[in-house]
């Protein structure tokens, strides 16, 4: 399939904290936090005139959901435009509690897991065809999966070492303190299933396509870490993207299912060398470093016979392969502007060389909360953007225009029917597929079942018959 379309689902976690007196818990802070969204959408669960989706998740997460896009500058700017407006609603509460007594701060994170062991997602989507082989997809997909995450891991501190997690058997053997690749790599329990929370499976294979279910199948990766840099949202896409062609096209590849999935994770996320054995079902043993060479050198070739079919593939490789030799030379200085836990642990590193501490220190983890916190002013990866310390994938212009304006997909006909509503004040029904005009006298639904059509006659119609009722 030369043509993708990609999404993001991101779950951010809230707190409220005051240095005296009581904070808020986290349902009152959700529900306050959302109280505009409420106020103009009646619900908590919205589609915005950028085509993406807000909403509150169970567990008192705010999460938004990109619009679907079909490039990896649309995907990165939608995931942009999600974090900006969620800060958004941040700084409107922070500014109510300010005025109301209340005080404290309002802290958003992007990321997945919070001070009490807690795990959240970031989910990424796929369209893939209803025509390739899903069994066979999947299974070559999961050790994929597996071993990306020493290039687009977020980074965590353990200051009480693995051991917390069951006494894992590391690649260098320690239980101390240290550092990981992953966040959600602990919290992932098997390769594939139809549930998202009870067993929290690194592909849910629950269909739902969103779009015709007899041209396409959705994708859903669930184990992914939540990305603040822009590079390694594009790279985590934009490899996933390229493994997809190629197993679409029926490229053969060797047999690395992995003997236990969830196990290998665990043990390649404690291991930065990027050299622990993992075993396979063949009872044959690699580590994560020759796995992810031998899929970039599988599609490097499948790069040159067939083509690029978009314009960053050759930056794609050109960083998957960089990030590789960071992990297998032990060189991070190689990506510590492009790649999250790379960027991260340099900071932190400094950090703790300047006060001789080690990640036992509890000012360590601290600052790897703040690393996602989403505010301009505590943000510690904000704080490396406006230095100029990081790299960036789009424009700023590109991501604040991202906020308001869907991308060139079937997202902006449910932008703009979303937006004719709300000027006329009618009442409507929007969901991924589906624009309803709820009217008693002008009721109507129309479907959009191709997610790459940015023009539909009877879609048109309906949002020029409600562009008119706002003018009338």
């Amino acid at each position: 399939m030369d043509r993708r379309i990609y999404g993001i689902e991101t779950e951010f976690g809230i707190t409220h904290s005051v240095s005296q007196g009581h904070s808020l818990g986290a349902d009152e802070t959700a529900r306050r936090l959302f109280a505009p969204v409420l106020a103009w959408g009646r619900a908590s669960n919205v589609f915005l005139p950028n085509g993406g989706r807000l909403y509150l998740d169970v567990g008192s997460h705010p999460e938004y959901a990109s619009a679907e896009t079909a490039s990896l500058e649309d995907v990165v700017a939608q995931d942009v435009a999600g974090e900006l407006i969620v800060d958004d609603l941040r700084q409107q509460l922070q500014q109510e509690l300010d005025q109301d007594g209340t005080g404290g701060t309002v802290h958003l994170f992007k990321n997945n897991v919070d001070s009490a062991g807690n795990s959240y997602g970031s989910h990424e989507n796929y369209m893939i065809s209803r025509r390739t082989e899903y069994a066979r997809l999947v299974q070559v997909l999961i050790p994929f999966l597996v071993t990306r995450q020493i290039l687009v891991g977020a980074g965590r501190v353990h200051p009480n070492g693995p051991a917390e997690f069951g006494g894992l058997t590391l690649g260098d053997g320690s239980h101390g303190p240290s550092y990981s690749f992953s966040q959600r790599a602990d919290h992932i329990w098997e390769g594939s299933s139809s549930a998202t929370t009870r067993s929290r499976p690194m592909i849910n294979t629950r269909d739902e396509p969103h779009a015709d279910a007899e041209h396409y199948r959705r994708l859903h990766v669930i184990n992914g870490d939540s990305s603040m840099s822009q590079t390694t949202t594009a790279l985590k896409m934009g490899t996933t993207d390229l493994m997809l062609r190629m197993i679409e096209a029926g490229k053969i590849l060797p047999d690395r299912t992995l003997a236990d999935p969830a196990a290998a994770l665990r043990v390649i996320s404690h291991d930065l060398t990027g050299r622990a054995q993992v075993e396979l079902a063949s009872g044959e043993k690699m580590s994560a470093v020759d796995l992810q060479h031998e899929y970039l050198q599988a599609v490097t070739h499948f790069v040159d016979r067939h083509g690029a079919h978009h314009d960053r593939v050759d930056w794609v490789l050109e960083l998957w392969e960089r990030g590789l030799r960071a992990v297998a030379e032990q060189r991070f200085d190689l990506v510590d502007t492009e790649l999250d836990w790379a960027i991260k642990k340099k900071l932190l590193d400094s950090y703790a060389a300047a006060h001789g501490m080690d990640y036992a220190n509890p000012r360590l983890l601290q600052l790897d909360f703040a690393y996602h916190d989403t505010s301009p002013t505590h943000g510690l990866f904000r704080m490396l953007s406006r230095r100029g310390a990081v790299a960036s994938f789009i424009s700023d212009d590109a991501a604040q225009a991202a906020v308001t304006q869907p991308p060139a997909t079937r997202a902006s006909l449910r932008g703009k029917f979303i937006q004719a509503v709300l000027d006329a004040g009618e009442n409507y029904t929007v969901d991924w597929v589906h624009l309803k005009l709820n009217g008693s006298q002008n009721q109507r639904t129309v479907m959009c079942k191709d997610p790459f059509a940015t023009s539909q006659p009877d879609a048109d119609e309906l949002i020029a018959e409600v562009q008119a009722m706002s003018k009338s």
